[in-house]
């Protein structure tokens, strides 16, 4: 059985930790994206001059980290960077992305004033013919669509929507600091990207999404409706919990 000198595992622990700094430094600075294929195992160990476990040692606590993503006979790839939102909190967009540490863009895609239908009666509690507003949002974190925004605004409630340019903010952190709210509701559902969203997603369709609905009131009048739509591997939700009391 061979072991190996002290100036051996002195030199081995050296070039794991090389190895270490020098994916997690290309992977902080951008240089290599999300998704990006890390060279083969083969390949560091000829590049390093280092023994294949020392390599696999290395690439065995990025995965731990969370910093790659090593998939059987394909090699290793970036991890896409995924966000927490807590379930129960009315949270900005804007600051999930910025925590992951990526730019944060906004841009709105579609605004227009109507009447509402009878499936808008079914989203937010409204009666048919209501005034609202109904905007389509895109969230961008760095180059990609990040959360994909579709709301109504219920204008009997928010009359000053009508008059704000949602171009240049978006309407959450509005309606948050404009509009009080006494009662909110969630649901959230996986479902299957269909070729409108994919294509805004820059996912394949059919790939999983995490959907997140709620309705928002303000002594009980139907203050806004809205549906965000993430890519599924992007994205989580956390809750706290304690026991009941009583």
């Amino acid at each position: 059985m061979q072991t190996l000198s002290s100036g051996d595992s002195e030199q081995a622990s050296s070039l794991h930790q090389r190895i270490l700094d020098d994916i997690e430094s290309r992977i902080l600075s951008g240089e290599w994206q999300p998704g990006y294929r890390i060279p083969f195992e083969h390949e560091l160990t000829e590049q390093y001059s280092c023994s294949r476990m020392t390599v696999n040692k290395a690439l065995t606590q990025l995965a731990k980290a969370g910093m790659i993503e090593r998939k059987r006979r394909s090699g290793s790839f970036v991890s896409k960077p995924q966000s927490q939102a807590a379930v129960l909190e009315i949270h900005d967009i804007r600051d999930e992305v910025e925590q992951l540490g990526l730019p944060y863009r906004y841009e709105l895609q579609k605004s227009v004033s109507r009447k509402s239908t009878a499936a808008d009666g079914k989203k937010l509690e409204i009666e048919r013919n209501t005034p609202l507003i109904e905007l389509t949002c895109r969230h961008y974190a760095g180059k990609r669509v990040f959360a994909l925004e579709e709301r109504i605004i219920n204008l009997l409630a928010v009359p000053d929507a009508a008059q704000t340019d949602f171009s240049k903010q978006s309407p959450s952190p509005w309606l948050v600091a404009c509009v009080p709210w006494s009662n909110a509701q969630h649901a959230i559902r996986a479902v299957a990207a269909d070729d409108n969203v994919a294509a805004i997603l820059g996912i394949p369709a059919g790939a999983a999404c995490l959907v997140i609905e709620r309705q928002t009131w303000n002594a009980g009048q139907p203050v806004t409706y809205v549906r965000l739509t993430y890519s599924g591997d992007s994205h989580a939700l956390v809750a706290r919990f304690a026991p009941s009391q009583g």
